[in-house]
């Protein structure tokens, strides 16, 4: 049965207050660094309403959505000195505090929802919530799924990489992803999440990448006309807690944490695959946009892509690493460097 959502207010307000008829709830603060619509606010309402069903209205969330918490970088930093409960964000924006998070966003590691799923459920996923936890102080409690970054722009189609030649584009301040468009002959231009859409409105940067539930909940439609149906990274988006915070609760509050985070997870898998189709008409039917398919099914984006990886094995914790998220997935080992 799918999990009803809540409304939940913007601002701050007594109806914050009304998802529980205990005075003494204990209220969290939740950051997203998208507006509502897409994954992020779908995981943190799901979350939000599991929560307060568990605890008995013990523990209410309230969200934050459009980066009015501060940019998905700042959010990690807050939490883990416990200035903020809870975060939703990019997993690009948490790599930087612990790096080994980046092999999930290697290009073509992850090639589908599917493979997303058995990395972040599987061991692979338990890993990467240890390291976190060393590294950052915060604590993966859940996944959403965004579905594959799509590269759009506002100047021509593109299908092949030759065609991406004079485009600017805007990518994470992430150095996976600025090296992958780098093998693909661009330069492209590093800019925080909250400058992209002023950026690509004022012509600054012609194109973008992200997955379509992202474009559409962005309304990017508006300023771009072309998607290319690329896949080279899977937008994975972490749920987490302050490391702080979970620490201070009581065992059993503990377990009805994580609980709601895997039961929020599931939700998260099963609306990617519930929405995307209808989402991607949308974009196309109804607000005009063109996709284009990458030529030769992608492999020339493929080929030079994964030739970066062994430039961050050693970031990602060695090529072992690389090969054991490879291993999970069925695929071969990882080129030497």
């Amino acid at each position: 049965m799918r999990i009803q959502k809540l409304i939940i207010p913007v601002a701050a307000s007594a109806a914050g207050l009304a998802l529980s008829g205990n005075a003494m709830a204990d209220e969290w603060k939740m950051a997203l660094g998208d507006a509502a619509g897409g994954t992020q606010y779908e995981l943190g309402t799901t979350f939000a309403e599991l929560i307060e069903e568990k605890t008995d209205g013990e523990v209410t969330v309230k969200l934050f959505p459009n980066g009015q918490l501060g940019s998905e970088q700042d959010t990690v930093n807050n939490a883990s000195m416990g200035l903020l409960d809870l975060s939703v964000l990019a997993i690009n924006n948490i790599t930087p505090f612990s790096p080994t998070v980046g092999v999930m966003t290697l290009p073509y590691v992850i090639q589908g929802p599917e493979d997303a799923r058995t990395l972040t459920q599987g061991e692979v996923g338990e890993e990467l919530t240890q390291n976190t936890i060393r590294d950052a102080g915060v604590r993966i409690l859940g996944w959403a799924y965004s579905g594959c970054r799509r590269l759009t722009n506002s100047a021509r189609p593109v299908a092949s990489p030759a065609d991406l030649d004079g485009l600017n584009i805007r990518v994470p301040k992430n150095e996976i992803m600025i090296s992958a468009y780098q093998a693909w002959g661009v330069n492209p231009s590093p800019l925080a999440w909250s400058e992209t859409f002023t950026a690509l409105q004022q012509g600054v940067v012609d194109g973008q990448d992200n997955p379509y539930i992202t474009i559409d909940a962005m309304k990017f439609y508006e300023v771009q006309d072309y998607v290319t149906d690329s896949c080279y990274v899977f937008s994975l988006e972490p749920l987490i807690i302050s490391e702080g915070k979970f620490q201070s609760l009581s065992p059993e509050t503990q377990e009805l944490v994580l609980e709601a985070g895997q039961e929020a997870t599931k939700h998260s898998y099963d609306y990617l695959i519930e929405t995307e189709a209808d989402i991607k008409h949308r974009l196309t039917e109804e607000h005009g946009m063109e996709i284009i398919q990458p030529a030769n099914d992608e492999q020339e984006w493929i080929d030079l892509a994964t030739g970066i990886w062994p430039d961050f094995y050693d970031s990602i914790g060695g090529k072992e690493k690389l090969d054991e998220v490879l291993a999970a997935l069925g695929r071969e080992p990882a080129p030497a460097e």
